[in-house]
């Protein structure tokens, strides 16, 4: 489950199944918004369909 599912960020299913495990659920979700509001997304220039 290697499957990258957030390219800006290098998140990939098993982290997120990891962090629902480490957590009881995952938070990867609220790094990812607060990455993008510290200007941190690239998804145009990471993601392979530019999005």
């Amino acid at each position: 489950m290697d499957d990258l599912i957030c390219y800006c960020f290098r998140y990939t299913a098993s982290d997120i199944q990891r962090d629902v495990l480490e957590n009881g659920r995952s938070t990867i979700l609220e790094k990812i918004v607060e990455e993008k509001r510290a200007g941190g997304c690239r998804c145009a220039a990471t993601h392979p369909q530019g999005r």
